[in-house]
Formats: structure tokens, sequence, C-alpha cells
């Protein structure tokens, strides 16, 4: 990857930067966070990081959720199973430590920033949980799922239990009963009548 003089970027920068901001985030809190403080961790300067990331929401968004298994399950061959390991994933993302301090300011940020909010919601939509399409239509061969629901619903749906259920009962509510409960409630109203 180059900048736009054609140099190219050090990786090492963005690796230090990715790795200050989560020690950071976990000793001060979003709210406290500062790019220059991450700056200052990773050992390079502020331009640099500033460079990578425009904003404090923007860093911590990679941050937060760099590396994360974004793939759909593979289709086991059965919605229910697939649906409830989709949810499971979804949680353990999201309750995640870093994303517990992390998403409450991250939803509001992305409210007002636009750029924020695509990179967000490319990562769920776009670019997030790849293959759920396939997995979808194999739910729709089999006689399970009409052909009219929405992949990117139901994608929906799993993010937005989990996302509610976490910021109001706390992540520790997000367990195999309440994932089973949630994989039933989802399945149901999904489900070829």
């Amino acid at each position: 990857m180059t900048n736009e003089q054609g140099r190219p970027r050090d990786a090492r920068i963005d690796a230090a930067a990715l790795d200050a901001a989560a020690a950071l985030l976990l000793e001060v809190g979003y709210a406290d966070l500062t790019l220059a403080a991450v700056a200052t961790r990773a050992g390079t300067s502020r331009p640099a990081v500033y460079r990578r990331w425009p904003t404090k929401a923007h860093l911590v968004h990679e941050t937060v959720f760099r590396g994360e298994d974004t793939e759909a399950p593979a289709s086991s061959g059965d919605l229910a199973t697939d649906v409830a390991e989709l949810v499971r994933r979804t949680a353990r993302m999201l309750t995640s430590p870093l994303a517990r301090l992390a998403v409450p300011g991250l939803v509001g940020e992305a409210a007002g920033d636009p750029d924020l909010n695509r990179r967000v919601l490319e990562r769920f939509e776009g670019t997030g949980w790849r293959g759920l399409q396939e997995t979808v239509a194999e739910a729709v061969a089999r006689g399970e799922l009409d052909d009219h629901v929405d992949v990117l619903h139901l994608l929906e749906l799993a993010i937005g239990a989990c996302l509610a259920a976490s910021l109001i009962r706390g992540p520790e509510a997000l367990d195999d009963g309440w994932v089973e409960a949630t994989t039933h409630l989802i399945v149901e109203g999904v489900r070829r009548r």
C-alpha cells in the first residue's frame, strides 16, 4: 500500500498503532483514548496515526474488529444450526473485552460520521459474513426458507439482537441459553410456512 506521495506505508506502524490502541482502550476506556496517546505508545508520530485513521472512532473500529472472523458459518444442512452459529459468533464478537468498551461510543459516533458509518456497514454487510448467501440458498433448496428471505435482513436480526442484548442485559447474558432462545425466535420468524 502506498500513500498519496507514492511511498510505501509501513505495516509495522499500523500494527504498533493498533496494538497500542487496544492496550489503551483497555486501560483508559473509549472516552479517554486519544490519538496522541496511541502515537506515543506506538512509538510513532501523531501525523503518522492521523494519516491512517482520521478520527479516534476510525482507529478504534479497526482495532476492535481487526482479525474478526466474519465468514458465515459453513452450512451444516440445518437452518437452526446455521443461525445458532451465526448468532453465537456475532455475540462473541460484540462482547469481547474491546468491543464492550468501544461499541457504545462507536455507535454514537457512527451516527454523525457518514464515512465511519459506511465503514461499519461495509464490515457487516459487504465484506462481513461472506458466504451467508450460500447458506440461505441451501436452506431455500431444502425447503426450510422461502426464496424471498433477504440475507441482509437475516444478518441484521442476528447483529441487532446481539447488540441490543449486550447493551440492555450486559454481555454476560449472551450465554448458550440466550443464543438458543434468540435462534429459535429468528428461525421461526423466517422459516417457510
